[in-house]
């Protein structure tokens, strides 16, 4: 993944990052987690009736330049581009959302990231119950605990790898994938279908989500729900608090 206008310096002072950059899984979490914890989860350019672009120039500008979020293709993209700045092997798998009511289309997007003899799933852009950090493929059936959340990787009868998060004592699915890489051009389809279709939660609502130490905001339409360790709030914003609260996610 390239962009003529990255600049690795640039990108790691807007994720706040000033660790280690060498070719390791520690170095991979925590570049992740500072990336995941300074750069929203958002769809303003859908709201406003855009089709998001793939250009990674394009998508430079917006998170790095202009301070923006964006959703799986962008933020799991620039993340890409800062991991072959930095030497990491990695490919693209594209994946199934599983939480909906009913099978739907490879929507969803992943790197995969080889470091230290493994290789590990990296996703800053699932949303609510996006993973916090890297989980290696040979860890299969053990209990995540990032933060206050749980996850774990299994897989299915055909073969398939399934991320789960821990929900309300129940092991959800959230998206499943095989292995196998995916290049940039074959995620258009799906990022039209995601700017663009009626059914999309991208189209239907405002969707604002920033990560963080102590957890994550999410702003959906005009409910504002803060989740942390001790529980969850839920509020209703009027436009003009909804408004600040959005100023304060994208900040």
């Amino acid at each position: 993944m390239y962009a003529e206008n990255f600049q690795l310096e640039s990108y790691l002072k807007r994720i706040g990052y000033t660790g280690s950059l060498e070719q390791s899984a520690e170095t991979l979490t925590k570049l992740m987690r500072a990336q995941l914890f300074s750069v929203a989860f958002e769809n303003l350019d859908v709201q406003a009736g855009k089709i998001v672009s793939l250009v990674p120039e394009q998508i430079v500008e917006k998170i790095v330049g202009q301070g923006r979020g964006g959703y799986c293709y962008e933020v799991n993209g620039l993340f890409a581009m800062a991991l072959q700045a930095l030497g990491f092997s990695y490919k693209f798998v594209a994946c199934r959302p599983m939480f909906y009511p009913v099978r739907r289309p490879k929507t969803h997007m992943v790197l995969l990231v080889e470091a230290d003899g493994d290789q590990w799933i990296c996703d800053l852009g699932f949303g609510s119950y996006g993973i916090r950090a890297p989980i290696a493929l040979s860890s299969l059936e053990q209990v995540q605990q990032q933060d206050f959340d749980q996850f774990r990787l299994t897989t299915e009868q055909s073969g398939a790898y399934v991320v789960q998060a821990l929900v309300d004592g129940q092991w959800l699915s959230q998206f499943g994938f095989e292995p196998y890489a995916s290049e940039w051009v074959d995620f258009m389809p799906a990022n039209y279908l995601n700017s663009t279709h009626p059914d999309t939660i991208f189209v239907q609502k405002l969707l604002v989500i920033k990560h963080h130490e102590q957890g994550r905001d999410i702003l959906l339409g005009d409910q504002l729900k803060q989740i942390r360790a001790e529980g969850t709030e839920v509020q209703q914003l009027s436009p003009e608090q909804r408004e600040d609260i959005l100023k304060l996610l994208l900040k």
